[in-house]
């Protein structure tokens, strides 16, 4: 291992020589730079050329560009400095300040393309900037924010015909879409990203087919898995990216694993760990240091195991990333366990639980405080149209005196017009809490609990606490977004799959199901908070639960003659044979169901002014029945 070890170090010092070459020129023109705002751009320069392989001296000459460019007032090159002090800070793992520093970039460069609409270069600025932010917020797991941001650069770099960022865009949506386990997407992202950089034979395709591999890699598909990470590495050779290589030694080294190859295993994780160590990745390093204590525990070689686990555990304890620290705990409490230790063990699993009650609040508290921003905004917002508003209509009355008539006519018709949208506001909020406690009635939740208790019994603590996870989740995401009027789809779809989930746990796998989207279905689009569980719930009761054989349930979204469709189908027992069924006692439930989204879909027509409906029939086929609910609903964005 030693020797693998020196020649992967000394490749590493090759290629930093090599940059260094490079930056000695730009160095020798800072001495003779007669302009301030030319060293200014020299400086950014050097710290970009430093941002994959030295975080400490982008961040240093980063600095530099940053005083220099404050103190002649130069906003172009104090924005790019931000840009590279945010990627310094992403490289170390810090991604608090990073965000902080894309943030002011943005700030700085908003006002610039605002002033220089054709500037390309200022225009470039910003979308990196809000680009960056995306990377951060997918790194956190805020996959909505991350999306939003690169919904913001993605116009800019479509407008300068930046290919190589277009598809670094696509790459990062990409990356989104297979955080939330929608393989499909994801695979269509990166391939939109990986035709643009072989048209141009961007080195940036590496990463692309690194990250082409992983989707195969995690869709159980190890195969093509394999052949992609051959041509990622293949593409990475003459590319000075240590980072994008680094990565897919680490996958590498989880395929080889997967296969029980453990030599190859072994080699492909130290390659990332020298790399990741070069870089002062400590991030990377942690998870490469984890993968090889793993390694070596499942050979039962566990004190080399646990030199491995501990350095993990004191880096991520060291740049406060909560998950890897949850992760490194519990292996390290494992091997206390196996080399007789119990004291240690217990200490090290106590350390586990915490940061797992950590992460679980640190995820509550993030969703609070976006609440609270995003309500302090709306209000800002609202009280700055009305002041608007109100000034306008001074004017107006200042100035047309003798139009006052008139002008007594339009204040009042705006108001009917006010009152009638609240009054709108008013039967949607009230209807949208009655689907709210329709929902969430004792019954389900104390059924969900009951069935999730016998689940602890039956099989562990462990093997339950996804369930009971399932669950708080389903209930945060139940109340976060039943206050608004819009919610995402891909939320909605991520509450559909925690619900079905808890019904298929509650009646014992009676049911498989599937929830799908279609390539026409945007990730911005939107529609309204719990809509779609009744009649899901429906299908389950009333559908395939009375069956004697196992149902399955699809709900498919997809968009059809300008409408956003969404489908509910059940192999069960048919409308039919469920009112025969229940004709003496059909539950307030199911109708109240009905009728209140009924009610919600009339409502929507009258604030669209576009067509909403609902239509539920019988499925016959081929000896097979079944009920079919498709809800029509006008196309409505999240902004």
């Amino acid at each position: 291992m030693k020797s693998l070890l020196t020649s992967i170090t000394i490749l590493v010092a090759a290629c930093c020589i090599g940059q260094n070459r490079e930056t000695d020129s730009l160095k020798a023109a800072i001495t003779v730079a007669k302009a301030d705002t030319t060293r200014v751009n020299i400086y950014n320069q050097i710290a970009d050329r430093f941002k994959e392989t030295n975080p400490d001296s982008t961040a240093f000459y980063a600095a530099k560009a940053a005083v220099l460019a404050s103190k002649i007032n130069f906003m172009p090159g104090l924005a790019n400095a931000h840009i590279n002090t945010g990627n310094a800070n992403i490289i170390s793992g810090d991604y608090d300040n990073a965000l902080k520093e894309f943030r002011k970039a943005a700030a700085a460069f908003a006002p610039l393309v605002e002033e220089n609409p054709a500037n390309k270069d200022f225009m470039n600025g910003l979308a990196r900037a809000y680009a960056s932010m995306g990377i951060i917020y997918s790194e956190q797991s805020n996959y909505y924010l991350a999306l939003e941001n690169y919904r913001r650069a993605l116009p800019f770099y479509l407008k300068i015909g930046n290919k190589t960022n277009i598809s670094k865009a696509y790459n990062n949506i990409g990356i989104v879409y297979k955080s939330q386990l929608n393989y499909k997407k994801a695979l269509a992202y990166f391939k939109k990203a990986l035709q643009l950089q072989q048209q141009d034979n961007d080195p940036s395709a590496a990463v692309t087919l690194t990250n082409i591999g992983v989707i195969y890699f995690e869709s159980g598909q190890p195969g093509n898995a394999f052949t992609y990470y051959q041509k990622a590495e293949k593409a990475f050779n003459g590319y000075d990216n240590h980072r994008g290589l680094a990565l897919l030694n680490n996958y590498l080294g989880d395929y080889y694993n997967k296969t029980n190859d453990n030599i190859q295993a072994e080699a492909y994780y130290n390659k990332a760990l020298v790399l990741y160590e070069g870089m002062q990745n400590k991030f990377g390093a942690s998870l490469a240091l984890y993968n090889l204590g793993l390694l070596y525990t499942a050979q039962k070689k566990y004190r080399e195991a646990m030199a491995f686990a501990d350095k993990s555990l004191a880096y991520a304890k060291e740049i406060g990333v909560l998950d890897q620290t949850y992760h490194s705990e519990k292996l390290v409490s494992d091997l206390y366990g196996f080399l007789n230790n119990p004291t240690e063990s217990l200490k090290h699993y106590k350390n586990y639980i915490a940061a797992r009650d950590s992460i679980i609040n640190q995820g509550n508290e993030k969703k609070l405080a976006l609440a609270e921003m995003n309500f302090e905004y709306k209000r800002k917002e609202a009280l700055l149209k009305e002041q608007n508003k109100r000034q306008i209509q001074l004017t107006l009355f200042s100035i047309l005196g003798g139009l006052l008539l008139i002008g007594l006519i339009l204040v009042l018709n705006n108001r009917r017009q006010v009152k009638k949208s609240l009054t709108l506001q008013k039967e949607v909020a009230e209807y949208e809490q009655k689907a709210l406690h329709l929902q969430m009635n004792p019954h389900f939740v104390f059924n969900c609990l009951s069935s999730i208790s016998s689940f602890i019994v039956q099989n562990g603590t462990d093997s339950a606490l996804k369930y009971l996870s399932k669950f708080s989740k389903l209930m945060r995401l139940t109340l976060e977004y039943s206050k608004g009027s819009l919610i995402p789809i891909d939320k909605e779809i991520e509450s559909l799959q925690n619900y079905l989930e808890l019904e298929q746990l509650r009646f014992h796998d009676k049911f498989d199901f599937s929830i799908e989207s279609t390539e026409k279905v945007e990730f911005n689009m939107a529609l309204p908070p719990l809509l779609i569980q009744p009649f899901v719930e429906n299908a389950i009761l009333h559908g395939v639960v009375p069956m004697d054989h196992k149902g399955l349930i699809k709900v498919i979204f997809d968009v059809q003659h300008g409408q956003l469709r969404c489908t509910i189908e059940d192999n069960g027992i048919g409308i039919t044979e469920s009112r025969q069924l229940k004709e003496n006692s059909m539950t307030a439930h199911k109708s109240m169901a009905l009728e209140i989204t009924r009610k919600r879909l009339e409502i929507m027509e009258s604030t669209t002014l576009k067509a909403a409906q609902i239509d539920i029939e019988d499925i016959y086929s081929d000896n097979k029945t079944g009920t079919k609910v498709t809800l029509k609903l006008p196309i409505q964005y999240i902004l």
